[in-house]
């Protein structure tokens, strides 16, 4: 099975390299992408069952990434995860309270995306509700 992956992300090239390394070093296939909220919300409200993740930037052109998970949460049953340069543990905390099933940091944590990514592929899409469970028994 390939996970389904919808990508926001406002920066064209990070985008762009993390849509490649994810499709060749994962069973993911990129079924959408956005730079702002408007644009993922619009994509999401005629595409519910389009993804079976979606990949979410903090920072984005316009709107946040914090109010697209809060948005999302009624929208759809794809997993959520968040990556961002910005995971603070204060941050990681908000993402999680807001309905984030992991949160990874740009900089050092895109391997650990992928192995996400791949355990899903797993059948543990649906919210990531197996990941979830193995991840508070760890």
């Amino acid at each position: 099975m390939t996970l389904r992956v919808f990508l926001v992300e406002d920066s064209p090239v990070i985008r762009e390299n993390l849509a490649a390394a994810m499709e060749e070093l994962a069973p993911v296939q990129i079924v959408g992408v956005a730079d702002d909220e408007p644009t993922a919300t619009d994509w999401l409200a005629s595409n519910s069952e389009g993804a079976d993740l979606l990949v979410i930037d903090l920072f984005l052109k316009r709107g946040s990434g914090l109010k697209l998970l809060r948005a999302t949460a009624k929208m759809t049953t794809a997993s959520r995860v968040v990556l961002s340069n910005y995971a603070t543990r204060d941050m990681r905390r908000k993402c999680l309270e807001l309905g984030a099933d992991r949160v990874f940091d740009k900089s050092n944590e895109i391997e650990a995306l992928i192995a996400f990514c791949a355990r899903m592929d797993g059948g543990e899409t649906a919210r990531g509700r197996l990941w979830r469970e193995q991840e508070r028994r760890a």
